[in-house]
């Protein structure tokens, strides 16, 4: 079997691994400096910032609804590497306008009639620019890789992306925007030239004629992928995850300032425990599974997960009890409270146990459909991912528009880990009977 250090030094992976390190190291940092700052700086209240939060979600959510079916077909269709090169070449472009953004917001100038709209067509831009690459990193694997090395090789960008994740968030919460803005733009150009690096993955199938109408070919890709119950149960187990992500991400910072009283930075450390403990789960995962693509363990997973997310409602319930301030507490005066151990290893946890979950349904995605058809199984997914997270999105919306407070909106996160867990059930036996199925799987 082989090992991920063994795949990191390969040419056929590290630059494709590194190139989604810088994308979602950028996506991340641009992300979070922009919400971080207008969080912090621009609105005072919990049902504002949750507002803006949720419809920056939604904006960078969107075009994977609209456009992730052509960017299936042409990832099948197309050399997947070219793909790839001028989609990161377009990323210099679109962080020149985040960028510019970022330095008017932060010097005050225009900000909510020309800065606030210049960061969110990036950040629109930039959901584009994830939309094409999304269908990419996943699918190629199988091209590049052995089958005994595809799970290995999906664990390892995921939990490469989440690390790079964590570094984006760490940045943006200690850094002032007018170095997030300079950084977005080196790592846009670093991208571009590892991207230069990733060998060939040329079409497996004859072309054929792209459909570029985003509805009609939506609703054709998502047919054609999910009649294969694996595929099927997959993409909606891995859709309702996301779900209840979209809600947790967007409660992050206003809970934080608003329950905890937590500073940005600290806002910012709650993201990395997330990232971090998502990283772990995607390797712990394939190290319980020995490389086979298996949901046998997406069950017990996601239930743990909700039990440390209802924990994590419990210690939010508390945390007023035991913390009297009339400021925002800094990092080192929130780690110095006597439940924030609590806090942390219960979003830690969480975290875990949501990356065990998840990592393997991406592995069905790409070895459970011909490998000719792997970039339209993982749009199909993304396609479906992005309706459930604007789903999510404007879930989060409604409860805050009619006062539900932050704490208790995530006892329905932990919730509806119950029907995650049913779709993980749902999967398995789907899993067993084709393998029991005669025939090749």
């Amino acid at each position: 079997m082989f090992t991920s250090p063994h795949l990191l030094r390969q040419q056929r992976f590290a630059p494709l691994f590194v190139t989604q390190l810088f994308n979602a190291f950028n996506d991340n940092l641009y992300k979070n400096a922009m919400v971080l700052f207008v969080v912090y700086n621009v609105y005072q209240s919990a049902a504002d910032e949750t507002m803006f939060s949720g419809l920056a979600s939604a904006v960078f959510v969107l075009p994977f609804f609209l456009f992730s079916a052509m960017a299936g077909q042409l990832a099948d269709m197309r050399d997947k590497a070219s793909i790839i090169r001028w989609v990161k070449l377009a990323e210099i472009g679109i962080m020149s306008v985040g960028a510019t953004g970022l330095v008017l917001a932060s010097e005050g100038i225009m900000v909510k009639t020309l800065a606030m709209p210049l960061l969110f067509l990036a950040l629109g831009a930039m959901g584009v620019h994830s939309t094409f690459i999304g269908p990419i990193k996943y699918s190629i694997l199988p091209q590049h890789l052995k089958r005994e090395e595809v799970l290995a090789g999906t664990g390892l960008v995921e939990a490469g992306t989440y690390l790079a994740i964590m570094s984006g968030t760490i940045l943006a919460g200690f850094v002032s925007v007018e170095i997030a803005a300079g950084l977005v733009m080196v790592f846009a150009v670093a991208g571009y030239f590892t991207s230069r690096l990733v060998p060939a993955a040329p079409p497996l199938k004859p072309e054929h004629k792209i459909d570029y109408n985003p509805f009609s070919a939506s609703v054709t890709l998502v047919r054609d992928v999910m009649h294969k119950h694996e595929v099927f149960y997959a993409i909606l187990a891995i859709s309702f995850f996301w779900t209840i992500g979209a809600v947790l991400f967007i409660q992050f910072p206003p809970l934080a300032k608003n329950v905890l009283f937590a500073s940005q930075e600290v806002a910012s450390l709650f993201l990395v425990v997330f990232s971090v403990g998502v990283a772990i789960g995607s390797v712990a995962i394939n190290a319980l599974l020995k490389g086979y693509v298996s949901a046998r363990y997406a069950t017990r997973s996601v239930l743990m997960m909700g039990v440390f997310v209802a924990a994590f409602y419990l210690v939010c319930r508390n945390w007023r009890a035991s913390v009297e301030v009339d400021h925002l507490l800094g990092l080192a005066d929130f780690v110095a409270q006597p439940l924030a151990p609590l806090v942390l290893i219960s979003l830690l946890l969480i975290a875990i146990f949501g990356g065990m979950f998840v990592v393997p349904l991406y592995a069905f995605l790409t070895t459970k459909v011909e490998p000719h058809q792997a970039s339209r199984a993982v749009a199909a997914n993304n396609i479906v991912n992005s309706g459930a997270m604007v789903g999510g999105s404007l879930l989060a919306l409604g409860l805050s528009a009619i006062r539900i407070p932050l704490s208790e909106q995530l006892l329905l996160s932990s919730a509806m880990c119950l029907i995650s867990a049913w779709l993980g059930a749902l999967l398995y036996r789907a899993e067993k009977r084709a393998a029991a199925a005669p025939g090749p799987a």
